[in-house]
């Protein structure tokens, strides 16, 4: 009752109200302290109660702190365009005590997951980004600060997803550089351009692909859903090795799917044949072929943590989701029919970027690798998937696909 008459309000029906001439204020950091106008003092205690209080959490979406000429911090509210002197966060105080991560699920968008955090200090390379889900990954990362780079083979849809990023924030760190998946030659020259800007790399996330792909041939002579989905990947992550153990700790998320389950790609010897990846006209099915890549992508992720998580780089597979609507079956116009019959039912864009970014940002999984996650969760692959023989060989198979049809290959 002291610190009740101390504040002459021992009467008052909340013992949360601050007393007349008091307000209440909040650090940088998010600590709240309390101004007392009439004698002209702070103090970290609570006039009334004693307690100390803190904000809970970081900044809501959309909301920056600043600092104007006089050394005072503001909040700037870039949705509703607005700013204010009050810390939005001390609508929700609490007392000093740990907080609890969040649980995520299926349900949980990219920008829920990222929802105060600040990535200013992170570069961030996607591939596919111009569109998609990687789009939406690369748009939630670059709302939240990061220095994000779409890698992308269309010049003229890559510079348009850029600047709708910037119109929605136009203080984003996002940019655009040609790569070409389907093409060793530009895999190489985009990693040398890369290198040239002297950037670190903390999250390299392997998302372009695609699927229903009528059969064709590659420059380098090696079916396409195959290169594009795979060994464009394994190439880029060879040359860029390098920035990514420079940059340590690192992340590198490879995108697969649930389709990795239905696929004959390795023998009872646990070794992955050429021709099943790579198949002539004749023996080729858009839908296996997929399939294939997708089993690749989860064995060269695991085999990729195994040989540099001693360097401070981790790899993990995921899953973004089923039941999701992307451009990414425009191939092939049943599957467009039916993507489009099921869209009221499928999930968000925006659901289908969280496992990703859930992965790449999740303290919890710091140093940890060779894992398959969906929905936030981690999950256990098929049988195939987790055979570390068929990855050793694959990763052995695909070293030798470069090294033959590249001029300049590098090896881990």
């Amino acid at each position: 009752m002291a610190a009740l008459k101390y504040a002459g309000m021992d009467d008052t029906d909340s013992e949360d109200e601050l007393p007349p001439g008091w307000e209440e204020r909040s650090t940088k950091d998010g600590w709240v302290y309390y101004a007392n106008h009439d004698e002209m003092k702070t103090q970290w205690e609570h006039p009334k109660t004693g307690k100390k209080k803190r904000c809970a959490g970081d900044l809501p979406y959309g909301w920056e702190q600043e600092t104007d000429d006089k050394g005072q911090i503001y909040y700037v509210d870039h949705i509703n365009k607005r700013k204010t002197y009050f810390d939005p966060r001390q609508a929700f105080t609490v007392e000093d005590v740990q907080v609890k991560p969040k649980r995520f699920d299926g349900n949980t968008s990219a920008l829920e997951i990222l929802q105060g955090r600040d990535l200013s200090n992170k570069v961030i390379l996607i591939t596919g980004a111009n569109s998609g889900i990687g789009f939406e990954t690369a748009r939630s990362f670059a709302l939240h600060g990061a220095h994000v780079i779409l890698a992308c083979r269309n010049k003229t849809r890559s510079s348009k997803a850029v600047g709708l990023i910037l119109q929605e924030w136009n203080k984003a760190h996002v940019e655009a550089m040609p790569l070409d998946l389907a093409s060793l030659r530009s895999v190489r020259e985009f990693a040398e351009s890369f290198k040239a800007k002297k950037l670190p790399l903390h999250v390299l996330v392997c998302n372009a692909a695609v699927c229903s792909q009528p059969w064709r041939l590659t420059e380098d002579g090696l079916e396409s859903t195959f290169q594009i989905c795979h060994l464009g990947h394994f190439y880029l992550v060879q040359l860029l090795q390098d920035v990514l153990r420079r940059s340590a700790p690192a992340r590198v998320l490879v995108l697969s799917s649930e389709s990795h389950r239905f696929t004959d790609l390795v023998d009872s010897c646990g070794k992955v044949d050429l021709c099943l990846l790579s198949p002539p006209r004749r023996a080729y099915w858009s839908m296996l072929a997929y399939n294939r890549a997708k089993l690749c992508n989860i064995l060269f992720s695991s085999e990729l943590h195994r040989r540099l998580s001693p360097y401070g780089v981790s790899s993990n597979a995921v899953h973004p989701g089923n039941m999701m609507y992307t451009g990414i079956h425009r191939g092939w116009w049943l599957m467009t029919l039916l993507f489009t019959l099921a869209r009221p039912f499928t999930k968000s864009l925006q659901q289908g970027a969280a496992t990703t970014v859930y992965c790449a940002v999740a303290e919890e999984l710091e140093g940890l690798g060779g894992m398959y996650f969906n929905n936030c969760f981690r999950c256990v692959p098929s049988a195939q998937a987790q055979d570390a023989a068929a990855a050793l060989h694959l990763w052995e198979l695909s070293e030798k696909l470069v090294r033959e049809r590249s001029t300049a290959p590098q090896t881990l």
